[in-house]
């Protein structure tokens, strides 16, 4: 709210955001530098006008309302909704500037994300980009539901990205990783079948990660044993103990056991394959997103093509 006229304004939501983000007056002043006094004479002051507490306030924890929770939703939507105006007019002129979030599965391999980035910022400074990871059916619903701007997937083969403009990156297949003193390392090749006796580290039950290995299994009528879930960094660890043993992707993998005595690759006839995708808003992408995907080469489709 402007102290002058009545009405809420752009400042007075991003510092709502900010402390709600932090869950702390003093760091949400801190990142909106501003003296924490002000930050809050202006957050009390829109509660006035409001009429609500949007903040619960105790010594030791901030926490937002359910009235400040209602009120964030719409802030942010008009955060963004300013910075877009901002990026477009800029873009306009020429310019690209802005924020561009970026999601990524931690198994990529098909794009050096850290090197598509140092290209993207050699062009394009002014943008602020915001790196996300996570599951990919869970960065799809942010970049459909506007959260995230582009993404970087893997779904297993016949899979697609629901609601989303796509472009496949790369095919790839998985294989068998074992501890180096395994029966099987060293073995030319190995099917599903040799291998579902064995005691399986994997993704967590449900992911696209999982499913992977999960739908290969039960498409050759085989049942195995999932003893650990877990992150793919904490995977190689418990297989080099001989904890288990893991179908991972093999253009991720590869380099990373190459590099590891403790480890071995084995190739899988009928393993599991899956497709990597890019992924970005069917709806007006932002300037920032056009120009990323202007560095990877990548046409978007006109209207007519969708």
């Amino acid at each position: 709210m402007n102290e002058d006229d009545g009405r809420v304004d752009l400042q007075q939501m991003r510092y709502v955001v900010a402390v709600a983000e932090t869950r702390n007056f003093t760091r949400a002043a801190e990142r909106c530098s501003v003296v924490q006094s002000s930050l809050s004479h202006r957050i009390a002051a829109l509660e006035r006008e409001l009429g609500v507490k949007l903040f619960a306030r105790s010594s030791r924890r901030t926490e937002p309302t359910s009235a400040g929770e209602a009120f964030l939703v719409a802030a942010r939507e008009c955060l963004a909704a300013a910075d877009r105006a901002a990026a477009d007019a800029a873009a306009a002129s020429g310019a690209v500037r802005g924020r561009l979030a970026v999601g990524v599965i931690v198994t990529t391999a098909a794009v050096d994300v850290a090197e598509l980035l140092q290209r993207y910022r050699a062009r394009h400074p002014d943008v602020r980009v915001f790196l996300r990871g996570g599951r990919s059916d869970d960065l799809t619903a942010a970049v459909r539901g506007g959260g995230l701007d582009i993404a970087f997937l893997g779904l297993p083969e016949g899979d697609l990205p629901a609601g989303v403009e796509s472009l496949v990156l790369d095919h790839d297949e998985h294989v068998l990783v074992v501890p180096a003193g395994h029966r099987l390392a060293g073995a030319e090749r190995v099917t599903l079948r040799e291998i579902a006796g064995e005691t399986f580290v994997d993704f967590a039950a449900g992911s696209p990660a999982r499913a992977q290995s999960d739908q290969a299994f039960a498409a050759a009528g085989l049942v195995r044993d999932v003893a650990y879930e877990a992150q793919v960094a904490l995977m190689t660890g418990l297989i080099a103990r001989g904890l288990g043993v893991a179908l991972l992707p093999s253009a991720f993998i590869g380099p990373r056991v190459a590099a590891d005595p403790e480890l071995a690759l084995v190739p899988v006839v009928d393993g599991p394959r899956r497709v990597e995708y890019l992924v970005w808003s069917r709806f007006n992408p932002s300037p920032a997103t056009r120009a990323l995907l202007d560095v990877l080469g990548v046409r978007e489709p006109r209207a007519a093509d969708s």
